[in-house]
């Protein structure tokens, strides 16, 4: 009955195209409209033909025995049962007909799934496979990526004047993002690419961040009321990690399998390096605003690792520097850590 059905909805379809004389499509779920592969289309058009034909032949007949049951001047509800009687046996007579044509629906949709897959019709099982080896082969692509984290300065030792002063800190990045998957089937597949990222730290209690006559930086009062103080630091940075990915094999067809690496749950870990841009020292003091730019002993040079799951576009993080936020004996042994959210696209 099912098929019965997909075969009404496809006849109607392509009857109805050939009177607007225009290609069908169908309406799948999809952001875009599925077109009709070639054969699939002058198959079931030839097959519309030939139904119509039947019909219109039965048709003519039935016509024929319903006037010669006008003539016999039945009463009006004999006639309506012979009527009845008539075109059920016509009705089946033309379902036996269509029947006898023998219409592979399975091979035509069939057809019309390859061609959705494949954008192409093919005629051989070595093409099939050949197109359907280099269309689910495995993943090598570039996306982009944007990420916000609160970054905090941790310490070892005791406490010091930055880290008794600091307030809220935080990391926003973008960039580019490598993933390589080793085969079409692996789990495990090698990221890497850049990202820009703006580390900030912003100090609380009225201090802000000064130097002394040997350029040292340090934390000082700025002698008002501070409405904003904060140390920003851009980097480049580059990591170089691998990521698993725990989403089941999927089958193409023609015995071939591949993995979606892409989406699905996925753990990775690297490592990343980072070259400084530039410091911006940003304060604003009694409603008054300055901006300076220059060297305030941050580390031009940083290197940690990273951890992150994602489940398909959406990622939580955590990143750890392995050195100093600041160099020389600026601040001795505040590392940088962040706790993050990303998204991909």
């Amino acid at each position: 009955m099912i098929k019965k059905f997909i075969l009404i909805g496809f006849v109607c379809l392509f009857s109805a195209s050939a009177y607007a004389q225009k290609t069908p499509t169908f309406n799948l779920p999809s952001k875009e409209e599925t077109e009709v592969s070639p054969m699939v289309k002058e198959k079931v058009e030839e097959y519309a033909t030939k139904i119509n034909t039947i019909i219109q032949e039965e048709k003519k007949l039935m016509e024929t025995e319903l006037l010669n049951l006008q003539s016999k001047g039945l009463d009006k509800t004999e006639f309506n049962k012979q009527k009845a009687e008539i075109a059920d046996r016509f009705s089946e007579k033309i379902d036996q007909r269509i029947e006898a044509l023998g219409f592979d629906l399975d091979g035509v949709v069939q057809k019309q799934v390859r061609y959705s897959l494949l954008n192409s019709d093919v005629t051989s099982k070595e093409e099939l496979k050949d197109k359907l080896l280099k269309k689910f082969r495995a993943t090598k692509n570039v996306s982009g990526y944007i990420s916000y984290g609160a970054m905090t300065l941790t310490n070892n030792l005791s406490d010091n004047a930055l880290d008794k002063n600091t307030g809220y800190a935080n990391n926003f990045e973008f960039g580019l993002k490598f993933n390589y998957q080793f085969s079409r089937t692996s789990p495990w597949g090698l990221i890497s690419g850049v990202g820009f990222s703006w580390r900030t730290v912003r100090l609380d209690h009225n201090m802000v961040f000064g130097k002394d006559t040997n350029g040292n930086v340090h934390v000082e009062s700025a002698g008002g009321n501070v409405d904003k103080s904060k140390l920003r630091t851009g980097y480049i940075i580059v990591p170089l990690g691998l990521q698993y990915n725990f989403s089941k094999l999927k089958s193409a067809g023609m015995d071939i399998q591949y993995r979606d690496y892409n989406k699905g749950f996925k753990v990775g870990a690297n490592v990343y390096g980072g070259v400084r841009m530039s410091s911006n020292n940003i304060i604003k003091v009694d409603g008054v605003n300055s901006r300076n730019r220059g060297d305030y002993q941050v580390n031009p040079l940083i290197y940690g690792a990273q951890l992150t799951l994602s489940y398909n576009d959406y990622s939580i993080f955590v990143k750890k520097d392995f050195n100093n936020f600041f160099k020389d004996d600026a601040f001795k042994n505040d590392k940088a850590l962040i706790f993050g959210v990303a998204i991909w696209w």
